[in-house]
């Protein structure tokens, strides 16, 4: 049975990974200095007890993204996912400033309150940008970081700062239907039925509760958009693992971190792109578990 938190869309998942890790996403609310009332926080914990890894999923999207690979990691390790503020499954309130300062709050919190040991932290996309934001600011937190075609160097938002309705209510609302409609067509824009779930995986939190105002408010912020002077004062020994036919950040940032990331070590995943471990799970999970050890 699902979660009775969770859209009525969850019932369309096919692939096994993806039903059992959604049938398993538990909240927990976790109080932060910023808001009045606990956040209800979706989260997944699996794996034998021993040292613990944290996932942080992209932008606009969720937990769920990591559905193919945690069976490898949870197989030897400690495994947590959670739902950064704003996003994915976690509860949203329309009076909240979602932007990056929140987010590290409230995964600060949510570490201290679900594991409170130092992570091995893995962030994909823009959460590799909230990992690289939360390894600088608590770095006893974390034992190793990991980043999977990070958010850094580009793929934030500085344009939004100057989003004034309704286009910003007009650019999150095309921003929805571009993802709804690509799985509405997907039959007919070729994409495979492995592709079909992925787009699933990452739009079931669109029919979430005051998604958009989040989402406008998370752009308004601007994301990211500082960050990149900071991440050469990463000094956590660093994995950076990039999908050479990435399609959306493109290959030269993961060049840059490499040369601005003192203890860092690049791996390539052949014909992959964004996301390596929605594509290639197996080879992503070895990749991390060799790092690890």
């Amino acid at each position: 049975m699902f979660p009775p938190f969770l859209p009525p869309q969850v019932r369309e998942l096919q692939e096994s990974t993806s039903i059992s890790l959604a049938k398993n996403i538990q909240r927990i609310p976790i109080s932060t200095s910023f808001y009045s009332q606990g956040i209800q926080t979706a989260y997944i914990r699996q794996g034998v007890s021993t040292k613990p890894l944290l996932l942080l999923h992209g932008f606009d999207s969720s937990l769920l993204e990591f559905c193919r690979i945690l069976p490898y990691l949870s197989n030897q390790y400690e495994t947590c996912l959670i739902d950064l503020l704003g996003f994915g499954l976690t509860q949203r309130f329309p009076d909240i400033s979602y932007n990056p300062y929140h987010l590290k709050i409230h995964l600060y919190q949510t570490w201290k309150t679900l594991i409170n040991r130092p992570v091995i932290i893995v962030g994909a996309s823009m959460g590799g940008a909230a990992a690289i934001d939360f390894t600088l600011t608590y770095p006893e937190a974390v034992e190793k970081l990991i980043l999977i075609d990070s958010v850094g160097y580009s793929g934030s938002f500085p344009i939004g700062k100057i989003l004034i309705p309704p286009i910003d209510s007009i650019a999150t609302e095309f921003w929805r239907q571009r993802k709804l409609q690509a799985l509405n067509f997907a039959p007919f824009l070729g994409i495979n039925t492995s592709q079909i779930e992925a787009l699933k995986c990452v739009s079931l939190h669109l029919e979430m509760p005051y998604w958009q105002e989040a989402m406008i408010s998370f752009m308004k912020s601007g994301g990211y958009w500082d960050l990149a002077p900071r991440i050469a004062k990463i000094n956590h020994p660093t994995l950076i693992l990039w999908g050479e036919d990435d399609e959306i950040l493109g290959t030269a940032d993961a060049d840059y971190f490499s040369q601005n990331i003192a203890n860092s070590q690049l791996i390539w995943m052949k014909n992959c792109g964004h996301a390596p471990h929605l594509e290639q799970p197996n080879l992503t999970a070895n990749a991390i578990l060799e790092f690890i050890e």
